[in-house]
């Protein structure tokens, strides 16, 4: 039996869920706006050298103190202000600094030639992914799939075995190939050798189809000749 319908506290609940949702984006916002800020200000810091007020030796000594996880999105936000022309700075809280650091990317290509109108408008039209596949295209000429920054935490002792499997995983795929590539092909590695005896075929299928994109053209043909050998 479906429950009794309370209309009032549907009403209630409805517009409570509106409110927070609200609040959500209005604080994502107003943090966009600041993080806007903290980016001019780290680019005074570093032009008028105040880290020496904290008796430190260097710039960079003063963002690994503000900075400890990643220096990273520090330099990010420095880069939006220091690319980016004042008028598309001032949208920024409309489009957030995720975008600005794109925006940021043509606007550095293109100097003064950069169309912040026409930039401006597909950033504020787009989604996250949208808009940063838009920029990548206009950058490369390459349509890309769409991709993710994913963060986890590693032990200073880890990071040595995990250096020296990415490398042994970039000679093999060429150095052209990003890290993600590199640790993709290793999680392809693991996961086909697990399943190799009374495993999961669906997975070893999977784990195969995944190395086959990363051989090269002659590499695939000569894959593809052996199998139909085999196959007649």
């Amino acid at each position: 039996m479906p429950p009794k319908f309370n209309r009032s506290r549907a009403i209630f609940v409805l517009n409570k869920i509106d409110e927070i949702l609200a609040w959500e984006q209005r604080k994502e916002m107003e943090r966009d706006t600041k993080f806007v800020e903290l980016g001019r200000y780290l680019c005074e810091v570093r032009a008028g050298q105040y880290w020496r007020v904290e008796n430190l030796k260097s710039f960079d000594d003063f963002l690994e103190r503000r900075f400890p996880g990643s220096r990273r999105k520090a330099y990010y936000l420095m880069s939006i202000h220091e690319n980016l022309p004042p008028q598309a700075r001032k949208e920024l809280k409309k489009v957030g600094w995720a975008k600005g650091l794109e925006l940021a990317k043509l606007a550095r290509r293109d100097r003064q030639n950069f169309d912040c109108a026409t930039w401006l408008h597909k950033a504020r039209d787009l989604s996250k992914e949208d808009f940063q596949q838009a920029v990548e295209r206009e950058l490369t000429g390459k349509i890309t799939e769409p991709w993710e920054i994913v963060y986890f935490k590693l032990y200073k002792s880890q990071i040595p075995v995990i250096d020296r499997a990415l490398e042994t995983a970039a000679l093999m795929l060429g150095s052209d190939r990003s890290r993600g590539y590199c640790l993709e092909m290793i999680c392809a590695d693991f996961l086909a050798g697990a399943n190799l005896d009374n495993g999961d075929p669906e997975t070893l299928l999977f784990s195969m189809t995944r190395f086959f994109k990363f051989l090269p053209g002659a590499q695939r043909e000569a894959f593809l000749e052996g199998l139909n050998e085999k196959a007649s």
